[in-house]
């Protein structure tokens, strides 16, 4: 067990059973009594923002995080196998921990995985993907209103909005946050 006065931003923690990481830590010394730590923490499962205030030797749990780049493999059910790249070892991963990036994942991309005590609790995929286009409409001839979109169909079946002159067959970049159109690939 550590004391409150060892923790640091960015430090994962165990908070009344669950999981959480230090997102913001002030220490504070009032002119009357004892100094003491005030915060944020983010429970890792829910996101949920939780407030903090400890004395400075209030012990709590400092878990051991191992964080490493995986090969995702394939979907099964629920989850996402993913393998690791040194030694080749499988894992299951929950599709949840992804978040919303997971819609863009494609067999082979690197994916980040952190372990606690051989459970994953966060995973992230890149910032962005590159995707070949499956379907997308022809533009119409006059058509070129400034920042036109249309629909179009990338290879993992997700579908996006596009400037007019990207084509069926093209490669694009693709925020996985926010499944927006980043620019075409050559």
């Amino acid at each position: 067990m550590a004391k409150a006065g060892d923790l640091k931003t960015g430090n994962i923690i165990r908070f009344n059973g669950e999981l959480v990481t230090i997102d913001e830590l002030i220490h504070r010394t009032p002119g009357k009594g004892g100094a003491f730590y005030t915060g944020k923490m983010r429970n890792i499962r829910s996101g949920r923002i939780i407030e903090l205030r400890m004395r400075t030797d209030e012990e709590v749990e400092i878990c051991r995080v191992e964080t490493n780049d995986y090969q995702y493999l394939y979907p099964e059910g629920d989850y996402f196998v993913v393998m690791d790249n040194n030694s080749y070892e499988q894992f299951s991963v929950e599709k949840a921990l992804f978040g919303d990036a997971a819609r863009f994942l494609k067999e082979g991309m690197n994916v980040i995985v952190s372990f606690e005590s051989d459970e994953p609790i966060l995973a992230k995929a890149p910032n962005n993907v590159e995707l070949e286009i499956v379907y997308t409409e022809p533009a119409v001839k006059g058509d070129t209103s400034t920042n036109a979109l249309k629909n179009a169909t990338v290879e993992t079946g997700i579908e996006i909005k596009v400037p007019l002159f990207v084509n069926q067959g093209d490669r694009v970049r693709v925020d996985t946050a926010t499944g927006a159109y980043i620019e075409r690939v050559k």
